[in-house]
């Protein structure tokens, strides 16, 4: 089979928009997935024989456009495959999960556009069982038709705190509250600075209103700050904003506290005209500024590779831009009220490193030693992002705990902790040998 002249990783809405706009010029370009479907997790579609649940006219119309033009197009997507990096001779690696196969593929140019992961800070009791992130939640919920069983509390902050609630009130069974650190009712210039922006605040006021008619409490300006063990439930601590403190009894809980791009153990862009392959970055893992965004900086990023050079349309940058405005609004509308970080209070006894049951007492040892460590050696000293998610969910706490606890030395980014290397997912041994065999064969 030949090489693709340009490979998509990722079937969210940057992926498809920069395939899209790259098969108009002619090129051969295929798309890598690592799910059975396409859209990502601000698409995710339903499995089958489930129907989707409710969503903004604006989600809805959006999707029903891209996913039109995508079927249109007739561009090959490689389903249940997954991307383990490039290699320091221009050779991509996907495995094909579905025949147990590692594939090297020679494309001339690599789009990558794997999307946004979620941020939670650390807590006590975080590492439970049935304590995941509210986006993991909202992913459910898309894919099943159906609410999260038992009494649920969401905490944290962020506007997907709210869609959530609102989404889990249709399905049936809205959460028992909602702890949020920020108070966007008393952000007025914010709020007011949204009304430029009426798609996003009119499908804010539709969740709202689902809010306010199933009588959710909403917590402004308050923090869960502990998770403890109830028999088979959850005790939750909640400091709220007058300083006082409440206890939720529940079965499930959800954190988000904001997210971040997925770049983890990604290559680096190069998208100078002699690189080999062309490497870019489009979407949420570039900047994470929604599926607005992400759409207009697909297209961006699907005319570089086809150029080879820096370039995009003025539209299409105007569209970030706009995004990224809003994004800002937003930040400062659920801006915590309690301006402290979440990292100072911890216990010593709170996990960071839930892979390898590193603590914050580990981690303050560390520091604590007069030859001053950085952050690979934390991590190599200490096993500090070094299980099996290989840093992606603990290592930006890590180092922003090292900053707080050796305040003299030079700040430690998460990158220091995980490296750069490929393959960025773990990859069974049998596929490597599979492909071996494979290349063998063909010699």
């Amino acid at each position: 089979m030949r090489d693709p002249d340009v490979l998509v990783i990722g079937g969210g809405p940057a992926g498809m928009s920069a395939a899209l706009e790259a098969a108009r010029s002619g090129l051969a370009v295929e798309l890598v997935e690592q799910r059975e479907s396409l859209g990502g997790a601000i698409y995710r579609q339903p499995v089958e024989g489930v129907p989707a649940i409710p969503q903004s006219a604006g989600a809805r119309g959006r999707w029903e456009a891209l996913s039109r033009a995508f079927s249109t197009a007739a561009i090959p997507v490689r389903f249940g495959s997954v991307f383990l990096g490039v290699d320091g001779h221009g050779y991509v690696l996907v495995e094909d999960r579905q025949k147990g196969l590692v594939e090297c593929l020679s494309p001339r140019a690599v789009v990558l556009a794997t999307g946004a992961v979620e941020h939670v800070h650390p807590r006590p009791g975080w590492q439970f069982a049935g304590v995941s992130t509210a986006g993991g939640l909202q992913v459910m919920m898309k894919e099943t038709g159906t609410a999260p069983r038992g009494s649920v509390l969401l905490a944290g902050s962020g506007p997907l705190l709210i869609a959530v609630a609102a989404q889990m009130a249709r399905l049936g069974n809205p959460p028992l509250a909602i702890v949020e650190s920020g108070d966007p009712y008393r952000r007025i210039m914010p709020g007011l600075g949204m009304l430029g922006f009426p798609k996003l605040l009119a499908e804010a006021l539709g969740y709202l209103r689902d809010i306010h008619l199933h009588r959710i409490p909403w917590l402004r300006g308050s923090r869960l700050f502990r998770i403890e063990r109830q028999g088979d439930a959850f005790s939750a601590v909640v400091r709220t904003g007058d300083g006082n403190q409440s206890t939720f009894v529940c079965d499930r809980i959800g954190l988000h506290d904001g997210i971040r791009p997925n770049d983890y153990g990604l290559p680096p862009a190069s998208s100078e005209a002699m690189a080999d392959p062309v490497i870019v970055r489009a979407g949420d893992c570039r900047e994470a500024l929604g599926a607005i965004a992400a759409e207009a900086d697909g297209r961006r990023a699907g005319r570089l590779v086809i150029k080879g050079v820096a370039a995009s349309t003025a539209g299409d940058m105007e569209q970030i831009d706009r995004q990224r405005r809003a994004q800002a609004l937003l930040s400062k509308l659920f801006a915590p009220l309690d301006d402290r970080s979440p990292l100072d209070e911890l216990a010593d006894d709170t996990l960071l490193c839930r892979c390898e049951g590193k603590t914050v007492s580990d981690l303050r040892n560390l520091c604590q030693r007069a030859d001053s460590l950085t952050g690979r050696e934390v991590k190599h000293n200490g096993r500090f992002a070094m299980g099996a998610c290989q840093g992606r969910f603990c290592a930006a706490n890590t180092a922003a705990l090292m900053a707080r606890f050796k305040p003299e030395a030079p700040a430690p980014a998460a990158a220091d902790l995980t490296g750069r290397r490929w393959p960025v997912r773990p990859v069974s041994i049998g596929a490597l040998v599979r492909a071996a065999s494979q290349d063998n064969d063909t010699q």
